[in-house]
């Protein structure tokens, strides 16, 4: 047993040897790639991997959906590691930077992810059907969010958005959010909710 999986499953998150061993490779990639090209700040093992867990712990209370749409992904947190667990989701890492979608690409192709595409571009340039779930680490407010996305959503779509200690003040400016759901995972704090 890896440390990683030692700490996913202290966080009661069960992933399959196939998943684990991909965790494993994109763990090795990401500090391959970090250490040229600065695509996260996450510097070493020990922090990929408390990025790997954060990114993960929503897959113990939300379930798996037929389609998923990452906005901002980044060096792959949390869409590509939502992706890894979620094998038969279709999902949609969309990142606008030219090196991390460079790695992101790299990443599918290196852990065979049949199901999941790239878009390197903005979100609000993106067209496709509503998809089943979206989410978000530390892109933008929820407010802003909802209105760059609102071409990708309909009223089945649920958002997963990954927050912080300022969830209530934003929540204070958006109206209209139904089955709203907050799972508090100090210091993250996990949004849930329906437009």
């Amino acid at each position: 047993m890896t440390g990683l999986d030692r700490k996913l499953q202290a966080e009661g998150i069960g992933l399959t040897p196939t998943a684990l061993s991909r965790l494993e490779r994109f763990t090795e990639l990401l500090g391959e790639w970090n250490g040229i090209h600065n695509l996260t700040g996450a510097r070493n093992r020990e922090e990929i991997e408390k990025n790997i867990v954060d990114s993960l712990r929503p897959v113990g209370f939300v379930a798996q959906p037929k389609t998923l749409l990452d906005v901002g992904t980044g060096a792959g947190f949390p869409g590509l590691m939502l992706a890894i667990a979620w094998p038969r989701t279709e999902t949609v890492l969309c990142e606008p930077l030219n090196k991390r979608a460079a790695f992101l690409r790299l990443a599918v192709l290196e852990l065979e992810l049949a199901r999941v595409t790239v878009e390197k571009r903005r979100v609000e340039t993106l067209r496709h059907d509503a998809f089943a779930l979206i989410s978000s680490r530390a892109v933008t407010d929820t407010d802003l969010l909802l209105r760059l996305t609102e071409q990708l959503a309909d009223r089945e779509t649920r958002y997963l958005l990954y927050k912080g200690s300022r969830l209530d003040e934003e929540l204070e400016r958006v109206e209209g959010l139904r089955n709203l759901e907050i799972v508090d995972r100090p210091p993250r704090r996990y949004l849930l909710f329906s437009r």
